[in-house]
């Protein structure tokens, strides 16, 4: 355990006087990505096990929804296949510095941004929407 702290936050004083930390910064950001993924993980099961609609937009009103229970657990769904596929495409921050392979991160992340709008929309919205001729 000691040689993997060791390892992890080695100290080394430079010629210029200052303590610098040599910890791999390509760890330190996948970390963060992974941390952002496992909050959408988070997010899926809150939606999951939640009495009242889950949101998906951020400041925009949520449709009348005609059963809660099944959107929200298609919101759940959306939410984890949506995390793990993010921790996925952060693989590439784990590799050397100034590689190619970050575009496939950045693109890959707005790539799937966008499909979880369309998917959310076109799928979801339309699904669970509480029909206007229902109401008549």
């Amino acid at each position: 355990m000691s040689e993997i702290w060791h390892y992890l936050y080695s100290f080394e004083i430079p010629q210029s006087g200052m303590m610098e930390v040599s910890v791999d910064n390509q760890w330190i950001a996948f970390g963060i990505w992974c941390a952002m993924g496992v909050v959408f993980i988070f997010l899926s099961m809150c939606a999951r096990f939640s009495k009242k609609p889950m949101r998906f937009w951020a400041n925009a009103d949520l449709f009348e929804v005609s059963d809660v229970k099944k959107y929200n657990d298609a919101v759940a769904k959306l939410f984890c296949v949506f995390g793990i596929i993010w921790i996925f495409l952060g693989i590439p921050l784990v590799n050397e510095q100034n590689s190619a392979w970050i575009l496939l991160s950045i693109v890959g992340a707005m790539v799937e941004s966008i499909g979880a709008m369309v998917v959310y929309s076109l799928v979801i919205e339309r699904k669970y929407k509480k029909s206007e001729n229902l109401k008549k």
